[in-house]
């Protein structure tokens, strides 16, 4: 099923404006963001064919099936608590049915949970990009040989240097395991000995080893870090995947400020913990921010990443005192969300 399709057939029972328009947070470059919620007809949410969620595939316009809506809901899930609360001027159309779902039937301690989680995801993402900015990784992969290290005179050096000062070939070095020392092997050089090397080419995951010969002097001790070539492979792997998925508008907005952080993910931190600490004290969910000023300077780089996580903490603490001397409940009322939703999804389908 796609957007179109349920434009066609009618079947859209809620559709608003989201994200930084409805936030109050949007700037002339704003993209608009549309989520909504869509009922399938009786004869496809009773049969085999249940769709939960449609989407474009940019993410950026989503509908919900009014099961999986309420279904989020009943978690607190903030992306639908908003959906739920969004502000008049954000709402493109609302069915009369869902007025009835009211926030004070929802909300509960959970959002202290719910929020926070969303909230830390985004710091741990502003961090993940920090460490790329700081730490690029190089276009060209690094090999096992380069996570080499022989011991050498006093102490220890890079496998490579060790061959370079040879004047050695990998390809004519064998090794042999040291048993009981993890990651240490005995290293034999020789010419058409047939020897395996030290890899067997440049894409090896493991060293190679060589039936050595009785006789063949023992050149020393190789060791192989293992975890820190596995390591490397990960972040590898990670950073170049980011590079080419990364949003250009946004790493450049990070570069001109300067500050090395994703500005977006931490003004959102600021959002989403600000939101929380007014749902445990006032039981409501305000989606459009007041600080806007505030936000959108977090947002254009006017913070030091430092200082933002110490102000995050400390609206984490006043969230979690919020919550703790709140009147809320500690989870929503299944039966009551489960009731309600029963009770739309019938009217409607008596209805149609």
């Amino acid at each position: 099923m796609t957007i179109e399709e349920l434009r066609e057939r009618g079947l859209i029972i809620l559709e608003c404006i989201s994200g930084s328009r409805a936030y109050g947070l949007n700037t002339p470059t704003s993209d608009t963001d549309i989520k909504g919620v869509f009922l399938l007809p009786k004869e496809e949410y009773y049969g085999l064919n249940y769709v939960p969620q449609v989407n474009n595939e940019t993410n950026d316009i989503v509908f919900y099936e009014f099961g999986r809506f309420m279904e989020l809901l009943s978690v607190n899930n903030p992306n639908i608590l908003e959906l739920l609360n969004t502000p008049e001027e954000s709402i493109i159309y609302k069915h009369p049915y869902l007025s009835e779902i009211q926030s004070e039937l929802i909300l509960s301690k959970l959002c202290n949970k719910t929020f926070g989680k969303f909230a830390l995801a985004q710091i741990k993402k502003a961090k993940g990009l920090k460490k790329k900015i700081v730490n690029p990784i190089d276009k060209e992969r690094k090999g096992i040989l380069s996570f080499c290290f022989v011991n050498y005179e006093q102490g220890a050096i890079p496998l490579l240097k060790f061959l370079e000062i040879k004047g050695w070939k990998q390809k004519d070095c064998g090794l042999a395991k040291i048993p009981h020392m993890k990651g240490l092997y005995g290293l034999y050089y020789g010419e058409n000995l047939g020897f395996k090397g030290i890899i067997k080419t440049e894409e090896s995951s493991e060293v190679a080893l060589s039936s050595i010969p009785k006789g063949i002097i023992n050149e020393g001790v190789l060791y192989f870090n293992k975890d820190g070539f596995s390591s490397y492979c990960k972040d590898y792997r990670e950073y170049w995947d980011w590079v080419e998925k990364r949003n250009e508008e946004r790493y450049e907005n990070t570069k001109s400020h300067g500050k090395n952080y994703d500005a977006k993910n931490m003004m959102h931190v600021f959002r989403l913990l600000d939101m929380a600490i007014e749902i445990g004290k006032e039981q409501k969910v305000n989606v459009k921010r007041p600080n806007r000023d505030f936000l959108l300077g977090i947002k254009s780089g006017n913070f030091e990443y430092d200082d933002l996580l110490k102000m995050a903490n400390e609206k984490q603490e006043e969230m979690e005192m919020a919550f703790e001397n709140s009147s809320l409940p500690e989870n929503p009322s299944l039966e009551v969300i489960n009731q309600l939703a029963f009770k739309i999804r019938d009217r409607f389908y008596k209805n149609i």
